[in-house]
C-alpha cells in the first residue's frame, strides 16, 4: 500500500524525547529502558539528581541520542513550570510524557488519616499540571505529542481483601481514589486536546510487585490470577513504546490494562 508504514517504523521513536517521571524506580527504570531501546532521547526524572544521572548513564543508546537526568517533583506543582523549561532547554524538544512518579502515604482505609488521603491524591495534581506543560509546548511547537498517565487495575476495580488479610496492610484506600482519578483525567484531557494533536491514554499495571513484597501475599495474588503469575517489569515495555509511538497514532482517551487477566474476571 502506498504511504503505508511498515511496523519498525510504527515502532520507531528516534528523533523524539520523553521525559519519564520516577524513571529510576521498579516499573520506571524499564519503561525508561524501553524508550531508549526504541530510539527516543530520554530526560529521566527523580527527586534526587544523583539517582537521576547515575539511572540515565545506564540507559542504551542505538543511535545519536542524548539521555539525562533532572531533579523533578510532580508533588511540588509550583516548581513544575520551571523545570520542564529545563529539560526542554537541555533536550530541545518534548515529544512524549510518561507521568509515572508515585508518593504513597501509610495506612489503610481502618488508619489513614484525612491530611495523608489528601496527599496522596496530591499525585494527580502534579499528572495534570505536568500533561498542560507538556501541551502547551507540544502546541506552541506545532507538533503532536504523547501523554501517558500510569493508572492501575486497582483504578477500576476494587481489592482483594483475603490477600493482604493477616499478612500487611490492605491496599490504601487513597491509592483506589488515586489511580480511578488519573483514569477519568485521561479521558478528559484526550477529548479536550485531542484537536490540537495531542494524544493522552493511560498505562494500568495490574501486580508488578518489587522484591519488597510479602511472599504470603503474592503468593495469594497468584491464586486469584487466571495466569497465576505475577507481571515482571519488562512486561510493560512493549506497552509503553506502543502508546509512545505512531502504532497508537488513532489511539487516545484509553486505558490500556496488563495484569494477567485479573480484571477478566
Amino acid at each position: 500500500m502506498p504511504n503505508e508504514p511498515a511496523i519498525p517504523e510504527l515502532f520507531d521513536l528516534t528523533g523524539r524525547v520523553a521525559l519519564i517521571t520516577g524513571g529510576t524506580g521498579h516499573l520506571g527504570s524499564a519503561m525508561a529502558r524501553a524508550l531508549a531501546e526504541a530510539g527516543a532521547s530520554v530526560v529521566l526524572t527523580s527527586r534526587e539528581q544523583q539517582k537521576a544521572d547515575e539511572a540515565a548513564a545506564r540507559l542504551p543508546r542505538t543511535g545519536p541520542q542524548r539521555h539525562f537526568g533532572l531533579t523533578l517533583d510532580h508533588m511540588q506543582p509550583e516548581h513544575l513550570p520551571e523545570q520542564v523549561a529545563r529539560a526542554i532547554e537541555r533536550a530541545g524538544q518534548i515529544d512524549v510524557l510518561v507521568n509515572n512518579g508515585h508518593e504513597a502515604q501509610p495506612g489503610d482505609w481502618t488508619t489513614v488519616t484525612p491530611e495523608q488521603f489528601t496527599r496522596h491524591l496530591a499525585n494527580v495534581t502534579g499528572y495534570f499540571e505536568l500533561s498542560r506543560l507538556i501541551r502547551q509546548h507540544a502546541v506552541e511547537r506545532k507538533a503532536p505529542a504523547s501523554i501517558i498517565q500510569l493508572g492501575s487495575m486497582y483504578g477500576v476495580v476494587a481489592s482483594y481483601p483475603d490477600a493482604y488479610e493477616g499478612v500487611c496492610s490492605a491496599s490504601p484506600v487513597a491509592y483506589h481514589a488515586l489511580k480511578g482519578g488519573i483514569v477519568h483525567l485521561t479521558r478528559h484531557l484526550a477529548a479536550y486536546w485531542a484537536g490540537d494533536g495531542i494524544r493522552v491514554n493511560c498505562l494500568s499495571p495490574g501486580p508488578f510487585p518489587s522484591d519488597k513484597a510479602p511472599a504470603e501475599m503474592v503468593r495469594r495474588l497468584c491464586e486469584k490470577l487466571p495466569m497465576k503469575r505475577m507481571g515482571r517489569a519488562w512486561e510493560l515495555k512493549g506497552a509503553i513504546v506502543f502508546l509512545a509511538s505512531d502504532a497508537s497514532s488513532y489511539m487516545t482517551g484509553q486505558n490500556l490494562i496488563i495484569d494477567g487477566g485479573w480484571t477478566a474476571w
